[in-house]
């Protein structure tokens, strides 16, 4: 997602639930939403950690002002890798 965001692994953005944070990445990093989101929904494969808990509420997870967000994708076997960090603002 690096190209898409100019190379930054970590980006500050606003919103209440993290549906309104991907809603604000798009805006700022067009084309972001649809390397997350399909049919308003979290791309299979994904999962978003808030505040250091994997949400099971996914898009609908409320986030705070200062909450921090990963988008994480699955590997094989089990493991997660972070693959883009948020800063609230």
């Amino acid at each position: 997602m690096r190209e898409l965001t100019g190379g930054q692994s970590k980006v500050e953005v606003s919103g209440n639930t993290v549906r309104e944070v991907v809603d604000a990445l798009e805006v700022r990093f067009p084309g972001l939403r649809d390397r997350l989101v399909v049919d308003d929904r979290l791309r299979s494969g994904l999962a978003v950690s808030v505040d250091g808990a994997i949400s099971r509420r996914r898009l609908r997870t409320k986030v705070q002002p200062e909450s921090d967000l990963y988008f994480i994708e699955s590997l094989g076997g089990g493991g997660l890798t972070p693959t883009l960090e948020l800063k609230m603002s």
